[in-house]
């Protein structure tokens, strides 16, 4: 694992756009298509308007997974993951191929085997991701499963993640913050052969020195990419505060 600190976010997120654009234009260029696994949230907002906007991705020839949606939400709803993406990358560049959770779907098994499939024998390129104020990574909060195989998996939502999407503006009221969610697990982000993390502001102070300090621990699930030989990690000054590097 690699930390670049940096003095506010959208110099985070343009290092990060910069690092993914050459690692999806390096895939392109080897095999003539790549994988990626695109995250949300308020992290991904200024990168991925920067990644969209970089030159010389051959968008056509990628194929597009993502992190984790709520169960139960409605894609117009105003928090929906797959609505975000579709805003926010899908309808500017137009990969190939797009593989969005369908979290409302009325037999959520069936989709959770669905999106397995999908993935299974593909070989991911690059994962894009961030941290939550809990130290999660995607949807896997404390204490995430570090052993299951399956790609998605179904999870409970803890009260701190919930509340950090209330905080977010995404919901009125907690009640309206779902429970559960499909997630991708974290062995198969490990097997992305990079991954992209960015993470911003104090509110995840505490949460990266957990994570990037100690132990790795399911207890604070990001602190399984500093297994990854090709985790880049990005953070603003404030989110390092707690760090001593």
């Amino acid at each position: 694992m690699e930390i670049s600190v940096f003095s506010n976010k959208t110099e985070v997120a343009q290092a990060a756009a910069t690092r993914a654009a050459e690692l999806l234009k390096d895939a392109l260029a080897r095999r003539g298509h790549a994988t990626f696994v695109a995250a949300t949230g308020v992290s991904q907002y200024e990168f991925l308007a920067m990644l969209t906007s970089t030159p010389g991705i051959d968008w056509p020839h990628t194929t597009m997974f993502h992190l984790d949606e709520y169960i139960g939400l409605p894609e117009a709803h105003p928090a929906s993951f797959r609505r975000y993406l579709k805003e926010r990358l899908v309808e500017r560049v137009h990969p190939g191929a797009v593989y969005l959770i369908q979290g409302d779907a009325p037999d959520l098994e069936a989709e959770r085997q669905r999106l397995n499939r999908l993935v299974a024998g593909l070989g991911v390129d690059v994962t894009f991701a961030g941290i939550g104020e809990n130290g999660h990574l995607a949807f896997n909060d404390p204490p995430a499963d570090f052993e299951v195989e399956d790609a998605y998996i179904v999870v409970e939502l803890d009260e701190a993640c919930r509340r950090q999407q209330l905080g977010e503006g995404w919901f009125a009221s907690l009640d309206e913050v779902p429970r559960r969610a499909i997630s991708m697990s974290i062995r198969q982000i490990m097997k992305s052969r990079a991954i992209v993390c960015m993470v911003s502001e104090r509110r995840k102070a505490q949460a990266v020195r957990d994570c990037f300090t100690g132990e790795v621990t399911p207890v604070h699930p990001a602190s399984v990419l500093r297994q990854h030989k090709h985790a880049y990690v990005f953070l603003d000054a404030e989110a390092a505060s707690l760090l001593n590097l």
